[in-house]
């Protein structure tokens, strides 16, 4: 059996971006090994589950701490999945767990959940309902994280799902709630619909998917300029589509266009291909799980369109948004066009122009701006 310290002290966020103030393990992942640790050691082999797991810090620890095996795992990040099968792999436990998705198999007879709280309250709702639903009655969740990013609401939300939810103590800034005694349910609350008139599309969410079944500001500012984008577009990618409102709107305004959506969201991925099946276009979407189209073939488009992210998790930083501003530049055919809307203050155009092509600013509010980058004839990325 390994040293729990050695395993964790290897680990790398990898595929995900990685910087000397971004971590693949902290105090909040410890502290929910420490205080779970004779729960998991009773339940045993094929009944403890690991839920987003950033890099494997929670699945690898319990593993190496109690010789575990068939540990079973739900990540909705890929590059959280990713990272947790490298480093598996790298200390030899790659046998020691199985990827599921959020739902009965992921969770049935299952004893002990471990748990990253998520910042959505939607997401902890689904995860909260999914454990309840189909664990055991007697399982015991260990819920934790940082505490600048933990609120009361958490508490009530498990409490919508548990009879019994608790806090631990604090240690190095880091908390958990231990939730036990899950509820009867009723209908399962996720995937949400919704009716978005303004844009006249229905909208479907998972817990997990970024700004629910809501339309996102930046997005409602982008579909602002839909027609004006490149017109003999063939080929279209929605870039971190999450719920699918750009792809399924170009879809719409463009029946002779073909809309692939990629997200790294597992929720996010699911609700976009639910949403172009509920707007009749399905046919013409196709949705991957993909980490910055990095699966998608070179020059193979001529539009994509992006609302990036300015975090990594719940770090404020760029490199994601980075990354998938260098993807582009290689996806795009020569001539092919990168729209996108960000925060003004992010200052990206100069990015874009070295890893895209021209870029101009096409429109500007207060908080917004829109920018179309035109691939070169050359590569942007050799620059």
């Amino acid at each position: 059996m390994q040293e729990v310290d050695d395993v964790l002290g290897r680990l790398r966020r990898y595929p995900d971006v990685e910087a000397v103030n971004l971590y693949a393990v902290d105090a909040a992942d410890r502290l929910i090994l420490d205080v779970s640790a004779d729960a998991v050691a009773a339940a045993g082999d094929g009944r403890v589950a690991v839920i987003d797991d950033s890099y494997g810090a929670l699945t690898l620890g319990a593993v190496a701490a109690h010789d575990l095996s068939a540990v079973r795992v739900h990540q909705d990040l890929l590059t959280g999945e990713l990272a947790l099968a490298g480093n598996a792999r790298a200390a030899g436990l790659a046998d020691r767990y199985a990827t599921h998705d959020l739902g009965r198999r992921l969770l049935e007879n299952v004893k002990v959940v471990l748990l990253r709280l998520p910042r959505a309250l939607s997401g902890l709702a689904e995860i909260a309902d999914a454990v309840a639903r189909y664990a055991d009655p007697e399982v015991e969740v260990f819920a934790g994280g940082r505490d600048k990013y933990l609120t009361p609401a958490m508490n009530d939300v498990l409490a919508e799902s548990f009879g019994s939810v608790r806090a631990s103590r604090g240690r190095q800034k880091s908390r958990m709630l231990l939730a036990q005694d899950p509820k009867q349910v009723g209908e399962p609350p996720f995937p949400v619909r919704k009716q978005l008139d303004e844009v006249g599309l229905e909208v479907v969410a998972h817990g997990a998917a970024f700004s629910g079944p809501r339309l996102d500001i930046g997005t409602r500012f982008l579909l602002q300029h839909v027609r004006r984008m490149k017109p003999d577009a063939r080929d279209a990618i929605d870039l971190g589509c999450g719920t699918g409102i750009l792809a399924v709107a170009l879809a719409k305004e463009r029946p002779h266009v073909s809309v692939v959506g990629t997200d790294q969201s597992a929720a996010a991925v699911a609700s976009a291909r639910a949403t172009a099946a509920a707007n009749g276009v399905a046919d013409r979407v196709t949705v991957l799980r993909d980490d910055a189209m990095t699966g998608v073939a070179g020059h193979s488009a001529d539009l994509v369109l992006c609302n990036p992210p300015f975090h990594v998790g719940a770090a404020v930083h760029t490199g994601s948004a980075i990354k998938m501003f260098a993807e582009t530049g290689r996806v795009l055919r020569p001539g092919g066009e990168l729209w996108t809307v960000y925060n003004s203050h992010l200052n990206y155009r100069g990015v874009m122009e070295r890893l895209v092509g021209r870029t101009d600013v096409v429109a500007r509010n207060r908080k917004f701006t829109v920018t179309r980058s035109v691939r070169g004839l050359y590569d942007a990325r050799q620059e």
